[in-house]
């Protein structure tokens, strides 16, 4: 995903907007996680890009771009650039340790 999101619409309340692109956001990271995985893959990984220009854009975690959107949304920002690219992933998810009882 790719786009350009408007954060400012004429017949809608600006909160309303914001609700809306983040749905956008989870629905589709939802989506990709549905997806069937290469063979030597673990899970799903997304790259994550976020700044008002494609140019300016800085990587984010997947959990800071809904954070970001808030923070652009209080420095009343009119529209933000958004990029989500998943990729298979053959990192080891991190263990639990677990404590052995004697």
């Amino acid at each position: 995903m790719k786009k350009v999101f408007e954060l400012i619409e004429k017949n809608k309340k600006p909160e309303r907007t914001l609700d809306s692109i983040k749905n956008e956001i989870r629905k589709y990271l939802k989506r990709e996680r549905k997806k069937k995985l290469p063979e030597d893959a673990i899970f799903w990984d997304f790259e994550c890009k976020f700044g008002k220009v494609e140019s300016s854009a800085e990587s984010l975690s997947t959990n800071d771009v809904i954070k970001a959107l808030d923070k652009a949304r209080e420095e009343e920002w009119t529209s933000c650039y958004i990029e989500i690219v998943s990729k298979p992933s053959d990192k080891k998810k991190p263990e639990k340790e677990t404590k052995e009882e004697e």
